[in-house]
Formats: C-alpha cells, sequence, structure tokens
C-alpha cells in the first residue's frame, strides 16, 4: 500500500470526526433554569433529555463572551455581577427558554443560541456593553481597559 494510499484513507476516517465537532443538533426548550454563573454560561435541566445529559447540563451562550467572576481587577468583577444578573433576570421572567443551534462544546457542555420569550440573550447582553462578540477562539476584551 502506497504513502499516498494510506494518507487517503486516513483524512476519509478523520473528516467525519472533525465534521461532528460542528454539527448542529437543533433546538430545545429548557424545563427550568438550575443556576446562572455568569452573563454567559448557565445551568439547566431538560427534561426532552435523558437525566445524564438533560440535568443540571451547563450551557454556554454563542457567540458573546462576557466578564469572569473572577476577573483580573474589581471593574471586571463588577461587569462581570452585572452581566449575571442581566442573563438572570432575563431567563428568570421568561415563559420560555429556547437554545437554537446547539453545539457540543467544552467541558460537557451545550453551546447555544439563548431565546427568552423569542429574545436574544447574546443579543440583549451586547447592547447593554456586557458582552463582546466571541468566535470561540482567543479572548480579545480586556475588562479591566474599558
Amino acid at each position: 500500500m502506497s504513502m499516498k494510499y494510506l494518507l487517503i484513507k486516513l483524512i476519509i476516517l478523520i473528516f467525519p470526526v472533525m465534521a461532528s465537532a460542528e454539527t448542529n443538533y437543533g433546538a430545545v426548550t429548557i424545563t427550568e433554569v438550575v443556576s446562572v454563573y455568569d452573563g454567559d454560561t448557565f445551568r439547566a435541566n431538560i427534561y426532552d433529555y435523558p437525566p445524564l445529559i438533560g440535568r443540571s447540563i451547563g450551557i454556554r451562550i454563542n457567540g458573546v463572551d462576557t466578564p469572569e467572576m473572577k476577573g483580573k481587577c474589581e471593574s471586571e468583577k463588577v461587569l462581570a455581577r452585572k452581566a449575571r444578573d442581566f442573563t438572570l433576570t432575563a431567563l428568570s421572567n421568561a415563559k420560555v427558554i429556547e437554545l437554537r443551534n446547539l453545539k457540543r462544546g467544552k467541558y460537557f457542555r451545550i453551546v447555544a443560541d439563548v431565546f427568552a420569550d423569542g429574545e436574544s440573550v447574546g443579543e440583549g447582553l451586547i447592547r447593554e456593553g456586557l458582552a463582546v462578540f466571541y468566535d470561540g477562539g482567543r479572548k480579545i476584551k480586556n475588562w479591566c481597559k474599558g
């Protein structure tokens, strides 16, 4: 077997695995919010899913980055609490919380566009100056510099 043939076969075997990381799993409605850690991360129960993944599953809001609760400076921590409170209020007041464009993320979390009564929570965070656009790569915002 030639090296070229082996390489092509390897690519054919690996490509579906690589593509599955970006698989979109559709949409689901959250049954209840368990906790809100910060502006872009919370835990929820999804009773439509088996308990292994549907109970207290971590959710990361897709496309946004909020300040960290354990930030590098006091101003970042203050903004982090405001972002957390924004998300907590949006989710607590919603009659329907929907996760759209679900993907698998790091740390056994779901990454999804989060909608509270049809309104994007991520867009709301950005509009309020409590988040910046985030593509999942390197974080670029220094919340301590304003």
